[in-house]
């Protein structure tokens, strides 16, 4: 079952008298479990397209449609409480709430949510131990390093039980131990829980571990791959 479909999508930024073509009339779907990496060089679109699929930008043209939902229809409010329920999000640089703790920083979504204080309290204690942080429950993001901020960030992305993972580039700023790790627990998830991971990335190391690679360059898909 397709939980993503694109239906030609395209983005154009205008700068100055130029038009810049973001994304080119893509066309793509996702099914349930999959572990994708959207590779390719800068300037590709990853990024563009991630936002696309995730209700962070907009298309110019086109559809995304999530379990056949189309969210370019929806207004900014039903998007935000759409991208609320359904999407998981892991970017580069963490975006945690400093004066927030780890545990509250997971808690964080499920607040937003409406859930009770019984249900986030066991959930966000079973994600940071599941992400290997159920002994810094209690600190604040400048009291953890890099690579355990960005295991908060995973779990954090996953307090909603999201039905699918977007992460951009998650790894560029962690080092080799603290990356295995991170994709253990992601690779770990979706073997486990079938949870579907869309990755942006340049890491190699990232990409090995990918079960499709679709490979974009100046917008458009020229490669679509399924590894194993």
């Amino acid at each position: 079952m397709n939980v993503i479909e694109t239906k030609n999508i395209s983005k154009l930024y205008k700068q100055a008298d130029l038009e810049i073509r973001a994304l080119d009339n893509v066309s793509v779907n996702f099914k349930q479990g999959e572990f994708t990496a959207i590779v390719g060089p800068s300037g590709s679109g990853k990024t563009t397209f991630l936002n696309s699929i995730g209700g962070l930008d907009s298309p110019t043209k086109g559809q995304v449609l999530i379990d056949n939902n189309d969210i370019t229809q929806l207004n900014s409010n039903k998007l935000i409480d759409f991208r609320l329920k359904n999407i998981g999000f892991v970017f580069q640089s963490y975006n945690l709430i400093p004066v927030l703790t780890a545990k509250e920083n997971v808690e964080f979504i499920m607040l937003m949510q409406g859930v009770s204080n019984k249900i986030r309290d066991k959930r966000s204690k079973e994600l940071l131990e599941a992400v290997g942080l159920q002994e810094h429950l209690n600190r604040r993001p400048n009291q953890l390093s890099g690579g355990q901020q960005q295991r908060v960030a995973v779990a954090r992305a996953l307090a909603s039980k999201p039905k699918f993972v977007l992460a951009d580039e998650p790894t560029a700023n962690l080092d080799s131990s603290s990356t295995s790790n991170l994709l253990d627990i992601m690779y770990r998830l979706n073997n486990d829980e079938k949870m579907t991971f869309i990755f942006s990335t340049h890491d190699q190391r990232v990409i090995d571990r990918a079960k499709r690679i679709i490979t974009l360059e100046d917008g458009k898909i020229i490669s679509d791959t399924n590894i194993k």
